[in-house]
């Protein structure tokens, strides 16, 4: 086994903005990325998928965005500047490693590997964020839909449902996004629990997101008085409001059951879908964490603020809500990151 001064589990905007952390504070740190690259989960994301956050606003500590500060960057663009930015930061980056398991031993933690190799730290940042774990629902029927069920992580390009009947599943954002998507090439419909709920993208002609820093909500450090996160509108230059007006997609409530490939409607119409597709969010993959203790019944983290309330040395960045509204974006792990590492340094002292 190998001392190491920290160890980040994950290579994605999380890690990466916690490995700068580190470094300014004098450590060197050894990120463990599973995949072949230090981009996290961009490249899954469907092909059109562009942020509701400028250039200005979408960038790690110590690297601008380079684009024009109002411009809107789509997927790839992302994933190429976390690709500098990975190739520009002073940290051991270890692709292909993927953790099996950690557990807490007298000098820290040892992580185990899938290959069978262990390193040892009194530091541990659990950064495999919140995008890990595409969630599945328990909706109604769903298990005895004869159609095609895909997750929104598995889509990519409407091409493939052309002529089909797809229902997407969602209010957020992403559903939004692929329902209208989708709508030029198939018939769609949006099956929500509640009503889509907009928020106008550039009110008083300056994005969202710069009278959200103006104000201090976007760094309100809220995340943990939160039981139940909100429910957060749909970020929108109006397109998709227009979109949902015309019915393309149209919008329902949730669908009450399933025969075969025929879904029932609340009003009791019952219809043929080809395919249903689950914009229904993520959740942490912290398997790796079991064996520790250090998360709840259901996989969640046992964390106040970032900060294991189980393990001292162990942090986490890169949750939703962990501490602000934008704790999970790239403009937020940065400011969860230096909280983070600042206090897990003072613990080890």
């Amino acid at each position: 086994m190998n001392d190491i001064d920290a160890i980040v589990i994950g290579g994605g905007q999380a890690g990466l903005a916690a490995a700068h952390a580190l470094r300014q504070a004098g450590n060197a740190p050894v990120i463990l990325e599973a995949g072949d690259e230090p981009v996290g989960s961009w490249p899954s994301y469907y092909d059109s998928l562009t942020l509701f956050s400028p250039a200005r606003y979408s960038a790690l500590p110590g690297m601008a965005f380079p684009a024009d500060s109002e411009h809107y960057p789509h997927r790839d663009e992302v994933i190429d500047y976390l690709r500098r930015y990975a190739k520009n930061l002073d940290a051991d980056i270890r692709t292909g490693h993927r953790v099996e398991t950690v557990h807490a031993d007298d000098a820290g933690f040892r992580v185990r590997l899938t290959d069978g190799a262990e390193l040892s730290s009194s530091i541990v940042v659990a950064a495999t964020g919140a995008f890990g774990r595409p969630y599945r629902p328990v909706l109604p029927g769903l298990d005895s839909f004869t159609g095609t069920v895909l997750h929104a992580s598995d889509y990519r390009e409407p091409a493939p449902f052309a002529g089909q009947r797809v229902v997407v599943v969602g209010a957020a954002n992403s559903a939004v996004q692929i329902g209208a998507e989708l709508a030029g090439h198939a018939t769609v419909t949006l099956a929500t629990r509640k009503p889509v709920k907009f928020a106008p993208q550039r009110p008083l002609g300056r994005d969202v997101h710069f009278w959200s820093t103006v104000t201090g909500f976007d760094a309100l450090p809220v995340g943990h008085l939160l039981r139940t996160p909100p429910h957060m509108p749909v970020n929108d230059d109006g397109r998709y409001r227009r979109a949902l007006a015309a019915g393309r997609p149209d919008q329902r409530r949730m669908f009450t059951g399933a025969d075969g490939s025929r879904l029932t409607w609340p009003d009791g119409a019952r219809e043929h879908v080809d395919t249903i597709i689950l914009a229904t969010g993520y959740r942490p993959d912290l398997s790796y964490l079991v064996d520790l203790g250090a998360l709840t019944v259901d996989g969640a983290p046992r964390h106040r603020r970032g900060l294991s309330v189980s393990h001292p040395g162990l942090g986490f960045v890169g949750l939703e809500w962990q501490r602000s509204f934008s704790s999970a974006t790239l403009r937020g792990v940065g400011r969860d990151a230096r909280h983070v590492v600042r206090h897990l340094l003072t613990r080890r002292r």
